[in-house]
């Protein structure tokens, strides 16, 4: 299907995207990172039949659990169902997800040897099927909320390709960065070249937002995450608006997500992004005062916080809500939402959101 007519319907709710850039709005948008998936029982049913990358690689699947938290809450965003490590798939990994364990890599990167074992010729291509599921989304959505799409960033892809899974400690991925600094600094080159493409790729598809997780920035001091992750960070949106602009495409809002590095939030704010998100560990007045009032900021409730009692849920929301106030605010948790969460709480959490301002 060409861009040119694709048509994709009228936007109905846009307080997301004016969010993002500042702008007035009617009610402060909502959405919820996870949001489709492990906590629905729909989800569950997709899953007991389908393995979870069949999932992420069949276009019908993929926007059928992007719909279905839709259909219970009132969001004002959806995010398209796929996950960070479907570019180390492409780069020749095998990635299998292991219930009740996460991802695992059965063959990861042990030493810089491996490297050549890469596959990034052709990458993106073989990434297709995220953009397929993108542009189908946008039809069914038919205009009643944006659709965010999403990539790892470099450092979080680079620990999930040496540690071959989650890590408590990373401490594979952290001594390849003193132990191999050239070759730290060529696989994470190569990842950015990637998710650059990549995000192009999602754009022209429908993608309304992008937000690049930095998911294990928690495991870099700052001076580490200021010098390993933070000059990729900013290369993504230069080299991505400079590809956009070269083919006459509008770029879209982005969000940088780096759980962990409420340390820096002065110097993200100089990293491109439209969007800051937070985790729960950082004071939203002090993000605020750190990132100026240029940036918008998203989050930050603690995952936990969904398990409390109504009220008490109640109450938390509220209070953060009033903290960041209406101006350049996106409500979010501040990290993903988790399997045994009440459906109940994510009713309350996104009306709360929707009437305390």
């Amino acid at each position: 299907m060409s861009l040119s007519n694709k048509q994709f319907p009228v936007l109905k709710n846009d307080n997301l995207l004016r969010a993002a850039r500042g702008e007035t709005v009617d009610r402060i948008p909502v959405w919820v990172m996870r949001q489709a998936g492990r906590y629905l029982p729909e989800f569950q049913e997709v899953r007991k039949k389908y393995d979870f990358f069949t999932v992420c690689r069949t276009p019908e699947l993929a926007c059928e659990v992007t719909m279905q938290p839709l259909r219970r809450f009132d969001l004002d965003a959806s995010i398209i169902f796929s996950d960070i490590l479907v570019i180390p798939q492409a780069l020749g990994l095998v990635v299998e997800m292991h219930p009740g364990k996460g991802p695992v890599f059965p063959d990861p990167l042990n030493g810089p040897a491996d490297l050549a074992r890469l596959t990034p010729d052709g990458a993106v291509d073989r990434l297709k099927y995220v953009g397929e599921a993108i542009t189908m989304m946008r039809h069914l959505l038919d205009g009643k909320v944006p659709l965010i799409g999403f990539t790892g960033a470099p450092w979080t892809l680079m620990g999930y390709m040496i540690e071959g899974g989650g890590s408590k400690t990373m401490s594979k991925a952290k001594s390849w960065i003193s132990d191999h600094p050239e070759e730290t600094r060529k696989l994470l080159d190569l990842l950015t070249g990637i998710i650059v493409d990549y995000l192009e790729m999602q754009v022209k598809a429908g993608a309304q937002m992008l937000q690049v997780f930095e998911s294990s920035a928690e495991h870099l001091s700052k001076e580490e995450f200021l010098s390993v992750a933070f000059p990729h960070l900013k290369e993504i949106p230069e080299k991505l608006r400079k590809k956009l602009q070269e083919q006459n495409i509008e770029p879209v809002p982005m969000t940088i997500f780096a759980k962990g590095a409420g340390h820096s939030l002065k110097e993200q704010a100089k990293l491109g992004y439209e969007v800051i998100g937070i985790d729960w560990t950082v004071d939203p007045l002090v993000a605020r005062e750190e990132v100026g009032d240029n940036i918008t900021l998203q989050g930050n409730l603690d995952p936990q916080d969904m398990y409390k009692n109504p009220e008490e849920l109640l109450f938390l929301t509220k209070e953060m809500v009033q903290k960041f106030g209406k101006k350049r605010y996106i409500a979010n948790l501040g990290h993903g939402i988790t399997p045994q969460t009440p459906i109940e709480s994510m009713s309350i959490f996104c009306d709360t959101v929707h009437s305390t301002l």
